[in-house]
Formats: structure tokens, sequence, C-alpha cells
């Protein structure tokens, strides 16, 4: 058995808090025995604060990070046996900025994301990832997504089509910025967030890890509700608009099995009548 968690949690420009803090969630889940821990996208320097910022402003971006620099290498440090996805503005090697996920453990670096879908307001400002791929990890084949990779269908199912059992899903998602509920459960985009996590799971029969920022970051309010969604879409573990830890106890390969021992969605495909 293996348990797992998905962090909500703010984090900022501030690169010293930011490790603070993930030293902190990554202490609590040690004492809750946890072997897989999904921190939110920006954890390391934050997100952006505005999706839809202006022709003449200049959108304050997080800092800049190498991929294998010091600040990834603390967070290494800090893992020890426990695997650890989270996400960060990584600089490229000709200075194009990607929003990058990296999982890790004591040991390294055990696989790496570059989001490939930007909504509109951030395309001009990162470069696109070029694919989805899973990866060997010591609690088993393990994928990522960044954010709003889960509101196309097509990026879990290369996911779990490439092996993945879990996909981890990291994201800075906000509340609508174009029609904002008065409370945030009932917020339109609370509930595709929701939404998403349970169909990525279910339509591929995989478990899937949520991560969140929560609180404020200049115009967006972000959601928290970090999950654990089961391969049957159930959720297992969550959190609400605070920072906290969803934690639960699975046995994946288990899960996986039994969800697809009658129904099995990815043998079932015909990608010759689907239209690309």
């Amino acid at each position: 058995m293996l348990r797992i968690a998905a962090a909500a949690a703010h984090f900022t420009r501030d690169l010293d808090f930011d490790l603070e803090r993930i030293g902190v969630i990554i202490a609590h889940a040690r004492e809750a025995g946890v072997g897989l821990l999904a921190l939110p996208d920006g954890a390391l320097g934050g997100y952006i604060t505005d999706l839809r910022p202006r022709d003449h402003e200049v959108l304050d971006l997080p800092p800049a990070l190498e991929p294998n620099g010091d600040e990834v290498r603390s967070v290494i440090d800090l893992a020890g046996d426990m695997v650890v996805c989270l996400g960060y503005c990584e600089k490229g090697p000709d200075g194009e900025l990607y929003n990058s996920a990296v999982a890790l453990c004591g040991d390294g670096i055990l696989g790496r994301h570059r989001k490939v879908h930007h909504p509109a307001g951030v395309a001009k400002v990162f470069t696109a990832g070029c694919g989805f791929h899973a990866f060997d990890t010591p609690v088993g084949r393990l994928g990522m997504l960044i954010d709003h990779d889960k509101t196309f269908p097509e990026s879990a199912r290369s996911l779990a089509m490439d092996g993945a059992q879990v996909i981890a899903c990291l994201s800075a998602w906000p509340t609508s910025l174009t029609n904002r509920a008065p409370r945030m459960a009932q917020d339109r985009q609370a509930r595709l967030f929701d939404l998403y996590d349970q169909a990525r799971a279910a339509e591929n029969q995989v478990l899937l890890l949520s991560a969140n920022q929560s609180g404020r970051s200049g115009a967006l309010h972000f959601l928290g509700r970090a999950k654990v969604v089961g391969p049957g879409g159930e959720i297992l573990a969550r959190t609400w608009s605070k920072g906290g830890l969803a934690v639960t106890e699975v046995d994946p390969a288990a899960m996986v099995d039994a969800a697809r021992a009658v129904l099995h969605h990815l043998d079932e495909r015909r990608p010759s009548a689907y239209r690309t």
C-alpha cells in the first residue's frame, strides 16, 4: 500500500519563503507516511498575477529558474525517500520560458514536463512543451500535467497510453475572471476544476493527484480544492479553498487493474474511427 497526497498551498515570488513552505509540507506529509506528494504549479516562485493583461502592461512573471539549479536541488535534499512533484518557471537554454514541472526524490530527477496548452493570456509568454511522457519512479509509473493541460482529454490519455497508472496534475487554477460567484464553491471554474479531475481519472481508469495554489496573487484568486481521484472518478480525499493536504492510502496497480477488469477503456479504443 502507498500513501499519496495532493497539496493546496500558497506560494510567492520569495524563493526562500517557498522553500521553507515546501519543507513544512514535506515534513507534514512524511509524518503522515506519504510516499508520493504533488505540490502546485508555481511552488517555486509563484505563478503570474493576471491572465488578462492589457497590451501596454508587462506581466509580473515568476523568477526563471535553471532546471537543475540550486532551488530544485534544495527540494531534492528535502524530499529524501519521498517522490515529490512540483511546478516552476523554467529558463530554457536560449532564454525562453517554460511553465514546467519536475518529479524528484532524494536520488535526483525522475521526470519532467513542460506545459503544452497555454490559455490566451500567457500564450505569448511561455514556450509550449511538445508532448506527454510517463516515467518510472520508486512508487510506480507516473505522468504529469500542468494546469490547462487537463482541459484537453488527449493529454491524460497520452500518459495513460504510455503506461502511467498515476497522473499528477499541478495547477495554479483561479476562480472565474469573467463571472466570479459570490461563493467559491459555486464558481464556474471550481465546477470545471473538479469535473476535469474526475473525468480524466475515470476515462483513463487511473489515479489522479490534483494539487492547486490557494490564496491570492494579484488579480487571481486561486481555488485550492486539492484532491485525489480514483480510477472510477470517485474523490478519495480532498481539501477545500484553504491550504492543506488531501491524503489517502491506495494500491495503485490493484486499483487500476480492478477498474479495468471488465471495461478496459484503453483496449476498447477505435483510433481508426476518430478524427484528428
